[in-house]
């Protein structure tokens, strides 16, 4: 025997309407129809019988009733002879379904259209704006610069389009910005939904019309593919040459070419293993060096800019780098597009060349003559310093650190050593087979071990090396005593890309033993550091001022830079590249005269005599106090400084 359902009647009733709506639209409206019966008629009853004034007789009432009920169904009430009645009620029903149709029309209407806008599938109408394709972490960034950018511009506006929904991209965005004082000023963000490999999709953000078009790196295994596709859709969406500045980024180096195919011949690639391998082993080789490319590169402080030769023209480079009291100049842009970075001092400048400089904005950039700030009698000539052996560890491995290690071995003295210790599957065939490839000046032997391992690290005699490298790590299965962190996924070196959760979460544990080892030996470590994602440097257990590359927001801040000044592409490519010139921190001792005030004019004019352009200085006293932390970029060459034996200038020169 069947058992019968105990539940409550509230629960019957509610599953008897589920099964009338369920049965379709006739069924409902005939239902309906009587529910409104059975509650209209007998309330016009009521109404009738209880009113002072009602007929005396039934068949009076009840044409009262008749007329209640009309009124109240909005079908007429008229009363007469029955076929009046009947017409009547044909008519007021026919109305009633005309207007109801018409409304629900115009409603799905405007419903149809509030789901399209919602839905981010309409075209943006604008132009001189600038094209964010893809959606990542860099996509918030890239927006905060692009926002900082404009705002001395009363109508810019941000297309971004991603295969993701509309309303939620504008929330993150919005969020994101919650906490700044001006949100995102006069800038308009604009969000589209659509798949930016579609160049009808595509279309939707307007590229043909914009200034710029930059294209972000996507994460997951087949982003540099997902760019490439991006980049050819753009050009079949743009057929004909326009005259947006296309700026892309891939993460590896095998995907450059590729990409730079597809982009055309003025659209610039960048290449994000090659960029922060250079900047680690910049950094590494000078300390606080990751600060002053961050002041460089974001909007807030002074960055390059170029400015027009005028009465320079047919004067030297050297005579141009004390043209500025407030301005640093770096190089030149010839006329005919070619940048040259710390040119010769005798070069002369041509009558259409512009000079490139450091500013605080492009209208500072005001010729004012520096030359008799310079005490000549402060300037020292210090011996060319050669490198010397040093012992360097290099804790993780990805697929940039083979990058890495080929950087230093291109720039460390004769007799240096290299120490690699990491649990990837490459690191720990190598030291089981104990040869390492044979290199003109870095010996590297390969340790195979976990670096969150507190006792790997106390055994290694971590304070007994002259630089410390931590760099995110894969390649490698998750060990037993890091069930704390996120399962590591088990990748084939070079073939896919780190995930920035995993990685930064093993880098952050290592720095937290890191800081426990130099706290035990009673030194400060020289530490540079790799990260993804910029919220989690700010969790990093490390000293103020620390040097982190941070490889999601710089490429942000190049790919911003290069997309407001197109001709700064082939800048910093060179102070990327391993030929060319670089910025480095070298000791103002080398320079001028210590215990002494002296003006930054006169560190320029030691530094040409070296063939160098000084750009500004850290200070040792400061290098733990923020938001510098030391860092002076720019500085006015009137300024008098007091420098100590550890103090650095900062240079732009080949070595």
């Amino acid at each position: 025997m069947a058992q019968r359902h105990t539940t409550s009647l509230r629960l019957r009733l509610r599953y008897r309407f589920d099964h009338l709506v369920a049965g379709g639209t006739t069924a409902l409206i005939g239902w309906f129809a009587l529910a409104c019966l059975a509650v209209v008629v007998p309330a016009s009853t009521v109404l009738v019988w209880a009113d002072r004034a009602a007929p005396a007789t039934l068949s009076g009432r009840l044409g009262a009733v008749w007329v209640s009920v009309g009124q109240t169904l909005k079908i007429g009430g008229a009363v007469g002879s029955p076929l009046y009645v009947l017409a009547s009620v044909v008519l007021a029903l026919t109305a009633l379904l005309f207007v109801s149709t018409l409304v629900g029309l115009i409603t799905t209407g405007i419903n149809r259209r509030i789901m399209l806008l919602r839905r981010g599938h309409s075209t943006v109408l604008e132009s001189g704006h600038t094209v964010l394709l893809g959606w990542s972490d860099q996509i918030f960034p890239v927006v905060g610069e692009l926002v900082a950018a404009n705002a001395n511009q009363r109508r810019a506006a941000v297309a971004v389009l991603a295969p993701k929904d509309k309303v939620e991209m504008e929330e993150e965005i919005a969020t994101s910005f919650a906490g700044t004082p001006l949100g995102t000023g006069t800038t308009r963000i604009i969000c589209r939904n659509g798949r930016t490999t579609d160049p009808a999709e595509l279309a939707r953000v307007s590229p043909g019309t914009a200034k710029a078009v930059l294209v972000l790196p996507p994460e997951g295994d087949a982003g540099d593919a997902q760019v490439v596709k991006t980049l050819l859709a753009l050009g079949a969406a743009v057929p004909g040459p326009g005259g947006a500045v296309v700026v892309a980024a891939v993460r590896d180096t095998r995907s450059r070419l590729t990409a730079r195919l597809a982009a055309g011949p003025g659209g610039h690639v960048l290449c994000v293993d090659d960029i922060i391998a250079r900047l680690l082993v910049q950094t590494a080789r000078e300390p606080g060096l990751s600060l002053v490319y961050q002041e460089l590169l974001d909007f807030a402080g002074d960055e390059f800019y170029t400015a027009a030769a005028r009465g320079l023209a047919g004067r030297t480079f050297g005579e141009a780098l004390l043209a500025f009291t407030t301005s640093s100049v770096v190089g030149l842009l010839h006329a005919d597009g070619r940048v040259a970075l710390n040119p010769c001092p005798g070069t002369t400048i041509g009558a259409d060349d512009r000079i490139i400089l450091i500013s605080e904005d492009d209208d500072t950039a005001v010729p004012a003559d520096a030359s008799p700030y310079v005490d000549q009698d402060a300037i020292v000539t210090a011996r060319p310093r050669t490198p010397g052996a040093e012992r360097l560890l290099l804790l993780g491995w990805n697929r940039r650190a083979p990058l890495v290690v080929e950087q230093l071995d291109q720039f460390v003295g004769p007799g240096t050593t290299l120490d690699v210790v990491s649990l990837a599957d490459v690191v720990r065939t190598r030291a089981a087979t104990g040869v390492p490839r044979a290199r003109s000046h870095l010996e590297v032997v390969f340790h195979g071990g976990d670096i969150t391992d507190p006792e790997l690290l106390a055994k290694l005699d971590v304070p007994s090396y002259d630089r410390v490298i931590v760099i995110g790590e894969t390649g490698h299965d998750p060990v037993p005593h890091a069930a704390a962190l996120p399962p590591a996924r088990a990748v084939d070196l070079g073939l896919v890309p780190e995930t920035g959760t995993e990685t930064d979460d093993r880098t952050l544990v290592t720095l937290l033993h890191l800081r426990a080892v130099g706290e035990a030996a009673g030194r400060e470590l020289s530490l540079t550091t790799e990260m993804s994602d910029d919220g989690n440097r700010l969790l990093a257990p490390a000293r103020e001022g620390a040097d982190f590359i941070v490889s999601g927001r710089l490429i942000s801040l190049l790919m911003t830079q290069i997309s407001e000044s197109p001709c700064l592409a082939a800048v910093f490519e060179e102070l990327f590249e391993a030929e060319g010139n670089e910025f480095h921190l070298k000791p103002v001792t080398d320079y001028v005269r210590t215990g002494r005030e002296v003006t930054f004019a006169t560190l320029v004019e030691s530094a040409r005599r070296r063939r160098e352009c000084a750009v500004g200085y850290r200070l040792h006293a400061e290098t733990a106090t923020g938001p510098g932390y030391g860092v002076r970029l720019n500085p006015d060459k009137g300024q008098r400084v007091r420098f100590g034996e550890h103090d650095w200038l900062i240079v732009l020169a080949e070595s």
